[in-house]
């Protein structure tokens, strides 16, 4: 029996523009006049098993836009990786409550949780309707042209590393930059959209889709050191050797993990501290300088991407519409069509559920240790208008005088 009632949740890491696909749910589930509440679940499926939810019906138009604009997950989120028998807990409730849509906004374990709770729903014969809406900073859902929250992040990334190489140009040497990605490398890739001049930086980007080789590393960074007088490196938090272990665990004395196993990368600042010692040990260089970005660049409130924020809006809205329309459960994907144009599609739950996209070989350079052209045209659309820009002295000399040894 359909109730007109509809469910919606944010799980995993936030994200500047996550609420926008919130707003997007609750503001187009308004214009059809069977839906009778939306519901939001505090804390993501978490908040599903608690019980613990929260009436979105009686949010303001007003207030609801000023809370899409604003980064973070506006219901709250949870690092929960159901299994089975927790996706058996969250159908329960779901039925108890008379849901009859459910909206999971997240990225690849939530469209996996979403495809059990769908599964879990027609073994019992209820009318359940599941969308999975995509979100991640890493751009790592197959199907997906880019995800929404990526292009704000890279374009926080970009402008980070423009800044970094204005200081590492004012005090030349070496400087090491830590960017999030697991398994999948273009937040860290962005970091080369931040280049004007030539000799800019990052000179160097490495990137978990190619085998990190220590000795080459560091061969790089002297090669570019020589020639520069200076490097400034970008290193996604993932890059592993030839085994796959993360170079992180090779390096450190002590390895960290989180609840669930997973070796914990940047969010310790570990890698770049163990980078710049092996710098100055290795190559003699004293003034080396490494930053984590940690979680600055996921929710970094004033660096947003005003296509990203479309973007994230109308995905949110698309799997309303989707799900009115009697299309079976799914996860909403992004297709590029056009010089920069996107359509929306529903794809199959199964075909993104659990799976995980990487930098295509095209966009990396042969060396392993950069991007390529094809990269920065496909990102470049995505980061938005407005970006600042960089310029610098001509430096036009004055003839000397003294002549060189005036100082003695």
């Amino acid at each position: 029996m359909a109730s007109g009632r509809i469910l919606v949740a944010q799980g995993g890491g936030p994200t500047a523009v996550i609420n926008q696909s919130l707003a997007g749910v609750v503001l187009e589930a308004r214009r059809f006049g069977h839906i009778e509440r939306v519901y939001g679940a505090r804390h993501g499926v978490r908040g599903i098993v608690d019980e613990d939810l929260v009436d979105l019906s009686q949010e303001t138009r007003h207030h609801l836009e000023g809370v899409a604009a604003t980064p973070s997950s506006a219901l709250g989120s949870t690092r929960d990786k159901p299994d089975l028998a927790y996706c058996q807990e969250i159908f329960k409730v779901l039925r108890a409550h008379e849901i009859d849509h459910f909206f999971y906004i997240g990225g690849n374990d939530s469209s996996d949780t979403v495809r059990i709770v769908s599964e879990q729903a027609a073994l019992a014969a209820y009318p359940l309707r599941c969308m999975h809406i995509p979100k991640t900073i890493d751009n790592d859902l197959v199907g997906n042209d880019h995800t929404p929250g990526f292009p704000s992040a890279a374009r926080f990334v970009a402008q980070a590393f423009a800044g970094a190489n204005l200081d590492n140009a004012s005090l030349p040497g070496i400087y090491v930059g830590v960017v999030m990605g697991r398994h999948a490398g273009f937040l860290t890739a962005a970091a080369a959209l931040g280049r004007k001049f030539a000799d800019d930086g990052p000179h160097l980007v490495y990137l978990p889709e190619r085998t990190f080789v220590l000795e080459h590393f560091l061969a790089d960074v002297k090669a570019v050191y020589d020639r520069l007088g200076r490097c400034v490196v970008a290193v996604s938090e993932g890059i592993h050797d030839a085994s796959g272990a993360p170079i992180a665990t090779l390096l450190a004395k002590e390895v960290e993990r989180d609840a669930h196993g997973n070796v914990q990368l940047s969010g310790t600042g570990a890698l770049a501290d163990l980078l710049c010692d092996e710098i100055k040990d290795k190559l003699k260089i004293k003034r080396v300088r490494g930053d984590t970005f940690g979680y600055l660049q996921r929710s970094f409130l004033g660096c947003v991407s005003d296509v990203d924020q479309r973007e994230a809006r109308e995905v949110g809205e698309k799997a309303v519409q989707y799900a009115v329309a009697g299309a079976q459960s799914g996860s909403v994907a992004i297709r590029r069509v056009g010089d920069y144009a996107v359509d929306y599609l529903l794809q199959p739950l199964e075909a993104v559920a659990g799976k995980t996209r990487v930098m295509e070989d095209e966009f990396i350079t042969a060396s392993g240790n950069d991007v390529t052209e094809a990269f920065r045209l496909y990102l470049r659309p995505l980061l938005g208008t407005g970006l600042p820009d960089a310029y610098r002295l001509r430096h036009n000399p004055v003839a000397k005088v003294l002549g060189t040894g005036s100082r003695g």
